[in-house]
Order: C-alpha cells, then structure tokens, then sequence
C-alpha cells in the first residue's frame, strides 16, 4: 500500500512525531520535542498538572518540521498518549480552541486557555488511600487508583464542584488532540484509555455508568467509547501540508502502542523501562472469570489490546516515581526561590545521577 502514515505520541514529558512508509512498513522521519508543560499545583507536590498549549504546542512545532512533499502523501494520521489522566473542557463560546490562519490557509489550531482546564496526569496523587476507600466499588476487574481519570473527576466534584462545572468535556490530552483535528465537538474514547480511567467494563465495553450515576457523578462529561482501530473522524482542513479528509483513528493507549511496535513473535514479552517499568505480554483468549469484578489485588492486571485481545502487564511504578517526585521537589524549592530551571534541564541532570 502507498503512502504514509503520521504518528502522534504525546508522552508524559515529551511528544514524539514520526512518518511511517506504508508499502515498506519503515519510519522515514521523525521528531521530538520536550513540552515542558509542568504547571505547580494547589496540592504541592502531590498534585501533577500539565499545561495543555504548551502540549499542542509542541505537536505543531514537530509536525512543521517535516518536509511539505512528505505529509502530502499521508494518509492516515494515528494518536497515542499517557494514559490515566484527565483534561476538560467547553464549547460553550465556540470551539474549545481556535484556527490560525495566514492569507486564508490554516497554519494552525491553537487552544483557548480560558475554555481548557489544565491536564491532570497520572503522576497525580491527590487522591488519598481514605478517598479512594470512600468512592463506589467498581463493576470491573480493574482498580481504581490516584491519577486515574475518573478518581480524579471524583476528587474534583467532591473537592472544587465550582471548577469542574466550568466545563461540559472531558478526555485525556490524546482524545482532545483528536477532536481538535477533526474539529469537532463530538469527544471519543478507545477502550484502552477508557480502561486506563476506572469504571470501565471490559466484558460490555461500556461505562458503569448507574454506578456512577448514583454517586452523583457528572456522567454526562463522559466521552463517547470507539474500539481501538476506528476512524474518530476526519482533518478538518489542510494541515502542515497534511491533504483535508485524512482519517484519524480514535486515540490509544501509549503502553499498549509500545508493545505493538515492539512485539515481533506471539510468545514475546515486552519490557518497558521510562517514567515506569510494565513486563507485558499478549493473552489472545482470556477467561471470563478474569474480566469479573470487584477488582481484586493482583500482580498482574489485564489490559484491552487490539482486536479483543488483552495485554498482561505486570506494572513497577516505584522507580520512575520516585525519581519524578524527587525532581517536583526541587523545582518547587526553585520556584519558591524565584527562579526557573526548564524541565529538560532537570531530566539530563535526573538521568546523569540515576
């Protein structure tokens, strides 16, 4: 098959950008760039909050960076993020963010600070063991943790109602990238973000939507589920050169996107070692014992993949966190001081050390 393919990865600290050759299944180019969109919180440092522009932002600088000849013959536009966490948003005052344009030719989207919250990623610990005690027990075979999607909309109605109903939206920053490209007002999820939020059924592929509903938890800021693999929706316009009406598929999951372009053999394992460590491998066919709730404290935990099958994923989260905590400190104390040290700083010197 011809063409090409654009791949979007917004990670944690950085976004990757890259251009795959269809008929011989290679990248021809790639980009990176780190966002820098750290923001201090209310919480301290047991809050983690990332500023939006500053991320879309970045995608804009990579994607320019290619050549005009290339992303004319891209043909397909696939995006992948950190899962878990949570950014809202409203389309109260027109779209949630706005065209720049140069001569009539759309040059790019940029995100209307005062209708987009920041993002809450899945760094944030603002949920308390006691908090999370005290919400609903999930109808799913996975737990609910701190920096999950949906724990933290509990925290935020529980918390800062006041906040939380400026906005009618909400989505991880992989999902609101996809609506902003296909200009719509419309929000998805894949079952593999979903999942990665809490109060997900994966044998249903639906929300627990009574459940919540009955702890008074705003449903209606739920995005839409799409299966992984389908067209969210269409580039509303030229783009970088990119041709208007290219298909964009629903969001995925970062961790689940690793082990796809890692994976060589059914029987392989995949270990990844970034701001956490996960040693996962791909179950085809699952019990449906496995997928009944309440959750329970397992090892390992089952994770949608592609094409019904599932992901087993063992997940070590102490390293990275740690070593991410540690480096909050520092700049808080910086802050507090009144200076400023970029984030790539910190991470060369954080790597260095470690």
């Amino acid at each position: 098959m011809d063409g090409y393919v654009l791949g979007i990865d917004i990670g944690t600290t950085s976004v990757k950008v890259c251009v795959l050759s269809l008929k011989e299944n290679v990248v021809v180019a790639e980009q990176s760039k780190d966002t820098q969109s750290n923001v201090p919180s209310d919480q301290g440092i047991d809050g983690n909050k990332q500023d939006v522009p500053k991320i879309i932002s970045a995608i804009n600088t990579c994607v320019a960076k290619f050549s005009k000849d290339l992303l004319q013959q891209v043909i397909r536009i696939g995006v992948c993020g950190q899962m878990h966490g949570v950014l809202f948003w409203h389309h109260r005052c027109g779209k949630a963010w706005e065209r720049i344009e140069k001569d009539g030719t759309l040059i790019r989207y940029d995100v209307k600070p005062e209708q987009v919250s920041n993002s809450y990623t899945w760094q944030d610990n603002r949920c308390s063991k006691e908090f999370l005690n005290s919400l609903p027990v999930p109808d799913s075979h996975l737990q609910i943790h701190s920096g999950f999607g949906i724990a933290t909309m509990f925290w935020m109605f529980r918390n800062r109602p006041e906040e939380l109903e400026k906005y009618d939206h909400a989505g991880t920053i992989q999902d609101f990238t996809v609506s902003m490209l296909c200009d719509i007002t419309q929000h998805y999820i894949s079952e593999q973000n979903a999942s990665s939020w809490g109060y997900f059924d994966c044998k249903k592929y639906a929300w627990n939507l009574e459940l919540l509903d009955a702890a008074g938890f705003p449903v209606k800021m739920l995005p839409e589920i799409k299966r992984t693999g389908e067209v969210a929706g269409l580039l509303a316009d030229t783009w970088h050169s990119i041709p208007k009406g290219t298909p964009i598929g629903v969001a995925m999951g970062d961790l689940q996107c690793s082990v796809l372009s890692t994976i060589e053999k059914e029987d392989d394992a995949v270990l990844n070692i970034s701001t956490s460590a996960q040693i996962a491998y791909v179950v085809n066919q699952l019990e449906e014992k496995e997928l009944m709730g309440p959750p329970k404290e397992k090892p390992m935990i089952h994770l949608p993949y592609f094409d019904g099958s599932y992901l087993a994923v063992a997940a070590s989260l102490n390293g990275g966190n740690s070593l991410a905590t540690f480096v909050k400190v520092l700049q808080q104390w910086i802050l507090e001081f009144g200076f400023s040290v970029p984030q790539a700083s910190f991470r060369q010197g954080m790597g260095e050390a470690y």
